[in-house]
């Protein structure tokens, strides 16, 4: 009986000593659902991108003896044949990053739920989700090097680095798929089938007790390369509901929960309202980041308060809440509630 192929991350002594034969591997259930270029990324690791859509272009990659398209979803028990790569794939997890004593001590003590299919984090203000555009480090790379076992470990979703709170990370695709799957039919919210809530302290006196911003965004790209999200009737549908949970001298303290889940969304929306959140340097008003940074905040006063959703393919409702930060705290016992 031949032994079944290793997924992607999961090499065979024989595949870790060299790839310059073709490889032929069967796609598993948890493997099933990712676009064929991604999962040529995760197994030829280090080689380049321009070669891996070079030899999905000629053909030399097939699935079930065919030509693909990159953006071909692979199924179980497709048959992945790769071509011979120049490149030998180091054993031993010799590629992956270093990851500081100091961020490991603090994501271990950040952890909110864990399972075998499932990691939630409580994630540090200041620490990107993921590597790239001169971040080393992110969140995503160094819980990998962290569990290790966890081969399959991708982000759910994804919080601005500035943001703190809660993140989804599956251990399985199939739970990945299944969570992806929740966020598209329910993007939070009232009814929806993943209710996030977001705690941010907002500029001004925000009147009356809950709001619900109704108003499309559109991504662009400044001259100098900077993303900015901006309220325009080109943009897409973007809800988000805001609940004003208590006032402070000159300030606000609302939950928000995203009913769809774009780009900057609540901080957009927290600005088209008119009570952009304190911190922010992107949307926010100089003049009371000014005066807000006097009272000890350095940072984003924005947080991924709780998650709550049920999986129908465990039966388990997961809620999870993520205490707020202690310079958030401070900083409200600096204020004083009015």
């Amino acid at each position: 009986m031949n032994k079944p192929p290793s997924p992607p991350g999961q090499h065979s002594s024989q595949a870790s000593e060299t790839s310059n034969s073709v490889v032929f591997q069967t796609i598993s259930d948890d493997q099933s659902g990712q676009r064929i270029d991604n999962y040529l990324l995760c197994y030829l690791k280090g080689v380049p991108r321009s070669h891996v859509y070079r030899v999905l272009r000629r053909g030399e990659v097939r699935v079930n003896k065919g030509r693909v398209q990159p953006t071909y979803r692979l199924q179980t028990n497709d048959v992945v044949r790769i071509p011979p790569t120049k490149t030998t794939r180091a054993p031993d997890n010799a590629d992956r990053p270093r990851v500081k004593q100091s961020l490991m001590d603090v994501l271990e003590q950040r952890v909110l739920f864990e399972d075998k299919g499932l990691l939630i984090i409580n994630k540090p203000s200041g620490l990107a989700v993921h590597g790239g555009s001169g971040v080393s480090m992110g969140l995503i790379e160094a819980l990998r090097v962290m569990r290790p076992d966890c081969e399959g470990l991708e982000l759910v979703h994804r919080l601005d680095k500035e943001t703190s709170g809660c993140v989804m990370l599956a251990k399985k695709r199939t739970i990945l798929r299944e969570l992806h799957e929740l966020l598209r039919d329910g993007k939070g919210g009232e009814g929806g089938k993943i209710d996030k809530v977001y705690c941010a302290l907002v500029h001004g006196r925000w009147q009356g007790k809950a709001h619900l911003i109704d108003a499309p965004l559109k991504k662009n790209v400044l001259s100098s390369g900077e993303r900015i999200v901006r309220v325009s009737s080109e943009g897409k549908v973007s809800q988000t509901k805001f609940k004003i949970m208590s006032h402070y001298a000159e300030a606000s303290l609302v939950e928000a929960m995203p009913i769809t889940g774009r780009t900057h969304q609540i901080r957009v929306h927290a600005q088209f309202a008119g009570h952009p959140i304190l911190g922010d340097t992107r949307y926010g008003l100089e003049g009371a980041n000014k005066l807000i940074k006097e009272k000890g905040l350095n940072r984003l006063f924005l947080h991924a308060k709780s998650l709550k959703f049920k999986l129908a393919s465990t039966g388990q409702t997961i809620n999870v809440t993520a205490p707020l930060d202690v310079d958030l705290k401070n900083v409200l016992d600096t204020l004083g509630k009015l």
